[in-house]
Order: C-alpha cells, then structure tokens, then sequence
C-alpha cells in the first residue's frame, strides 16, 4: 500500500508540536473586563443572570479592577448604576455621578489600569432607552447633546477610553470635537460600531436595570441580518475619528468581525456579551458541557475571526487558565 507523503497528522502528534505550529493564540492581554458599578448597595451583590458576576459598589469597584489588572487583564468597562434615574438621564453627566466617582477611585488606586467607560444613556433613563426620548421615538440629535456632555465627564474624571454604545448617528464625530475642544485630544473613542439590535443582551439587561419601558431598540441597532450594513456603520465611525472599532455580540456575529478585519486596518475590538455568557455557564452547571474548555474555544473563535480585544465576562476565569492553554 502506498502512503502519502502529505500527512496532516504529523503536526498533531503531540502537545509541543501543535502549540508550536498553532496558528492564532489568546492572550489575557487581549480580554477587557467588565464591571458593573452600582450606587445603590454597600456590598457585592449577585447577578441572578450571570452567575459569578456581582454588581460592585463604588469602595469595591477599585479593589475588583485592580484584581483583574493583577491576573495580567490590562483594562476594565465600566458600566454604571445610578442611585435615581429620570426621562434624561440627569445623572450621566455629573461630576460626581456613580462612574465619573469609580473612574478616578481606579485611578487613584492602580494609574496603570486601562479605564474604558460606557457611554450611553440606558442605565440612566427611567424608560431604558438610549436617548432622549420625544414623541415617543428616540431624538437623535437631542441625544448627541447629552453624551458629549457624558464623555466629557468621563475623560475629566480619568478615563482612557470612552464607549459609546447608544448607536445614534453622528456620536463618535460629536464626542470626537467635543473632547477635542476641551482639551481630551488624548483619549480615546472605542466605538461600538456594528451593535445589532440581539437577544443576546437579556441578563445584562437585569444587571443593569436597562431594559426599555416601551417598545424596542430596532430603530437604532443594527439587524441581525445585515452585513453590508455593519461595514457601513464601521467605516462612519472610522471617519468620524474612532480609534477602536466594536462588534457586539461577538459569538453569532464573527463574520462581521472577520469581514471587519479584512476591510479595516483600525483595531477590532468583539463584546463577547452577557446571554453569550450565561449560555456556558448554565450548560456548565447543569453538566452538558466543559465549561472551561468550551470557554476557551469560544474565546479563541473570536480572536481567530480577527479581534484585537475581547470584552467578555469570563475574562477572569480565563486569565487562571491561559498560561496553560
């Protein structure tokens, strides 16, 4: 019998030779963590959700970042809780509001930790919505108002990044000139660019208290079936001055990210999002599956479609166990 000189195999045959000849790896220096910072408790508190992930009251909030910077995780999201919420979010622009507080907390505690903060109005509307609300629809432009009026706030408090994840039109251009004129040249816009409107974002929605009132959010967020209209969105935001360019969710969407990596040579950051998150944890506990190593190659999808950073909850847990993947 003859065999052939191509063998496959070869390059499987032990533990070295495939780490050698692996062809993307995950690094805890890719993950940014996300933590949900609340004004409204005293101690951690469980999300029901997202099972080992807890709500941080603001004298916790530095200690967990600083954790996460320990295990070689070099950056935080913070996602903010405030105390009252109103029709405009009053309480996402001020100084001394729930982030802006844990911005410089962190900052004070570890300067080397990279703080992203999200900007949005969600967490703080009383009807969930990422806007300013008129006529019972989403007002753009009114909007755009509010979150320079955030990100200005949240860079005067420290932060390396903002986020702006509401997906109004225009924002990365208006929050770009805004901190220009002020004076942040320096920080960065991090983008949530293709952010489609998904199922996904459930138990992140009971963490955050975020869950619109009214209606949905399928006039600001992207479909799920739309690609071409993802690269668009990019390209805009790329125009308009973002550094970073986000997909969200991460797990149903890596064509996105992999057609985004292709297209643009700006980085690609993927959310690895909260339902993507609760999905493993539940299968885990009910013993369906490998938790860890299902993790792992999850993590690992996103990377290889062409991300630069990974925003997921399990950045953590998988900080313990890449050393050895």
């Amino acid at each position: 019998m003859r065999y052939p000189i191509i063998r496959m195999r070869r390059m499987r045959r032990t533990e070295g030779i495939r780490r050698l000849v692996r062809e993307n790896r995950l690094d805890v220096s890719d993950l940014i963590y996300p933590i949900f910072v609340s004004d409204n408790i005293s101690d951690p508190e469980p999300i029901a959700a997202m099972p080992g992930i807890f709500r941080q009251p603001l004298k916790e909030a530095a200690r967990h970042a600083d954790q996460a910077f320990k295990l070689g995780i070099p950056g935080i999201l913070l996602f903010g809780i405030p105390a009252r919420k109103d029709a405009v979010g009053s309480e996402a622009v001020k100084d001394d509001g729930i982030i802006q507080r844990a911005v410089r907390e962190i900052k004070n505690l570890n300067a080397d930790i990279v703080v992203i903060t999200d900007v949005c109005l969600c967490e703080y509307t009383d009807h969930g919505h990422c806007g300013i609300v008129r006529d019972g629809q989403v007002d753009n432009d009114a909007t755009l108002e509010v979150l320079v009026r955030q990100a200005l706030s949240h860079a005067a408090a420290g932060a390396d990044m903002v986020a702006p994840s509401d997906m109004m039109d225009g924002r990365v251009g208006a929050i770009r000139a805004g901190l220009d004129k002020a004076g942040w040249s320096e920080t960065i816009i991090m983008a949530y660019a293709a952010k489609f409107c998904s199922a996904f974002y459930g138990p992140f929605r009971q963490a955050a208290d975020s869950a619109p009132q009214f209606g949905d959010r399928q006039t600001y967020q992207l479909h799920h079936a739309n690609a071409r209209e993802a690269m668009r969105e990019i390209e805009l935001d790329i125009k308009e001055g973002a550094d970073i360019v986000m997909v969200k969710p991460a797990l149903g969407y890596l064509d996105i990210i992999a057609s985004a990596r292709r297209n643009f040579r700006v980085p690609i950051a993927a959310f690895n999002v909260s339902g993507e998150y609760s999905m493993v944890k539940s299968a885990g506990a009910a013993g369906m599956i490998d938790e860890k190593k299902i993790m792992l190659e999850i993590l690992t999808s996103i990377r290889r479609a062409g991300a630069d950073i990974i925003i997921t909850y399990h950045a953590i847990e998988a900080a313990g166990l890449l050393a050895r993947y």
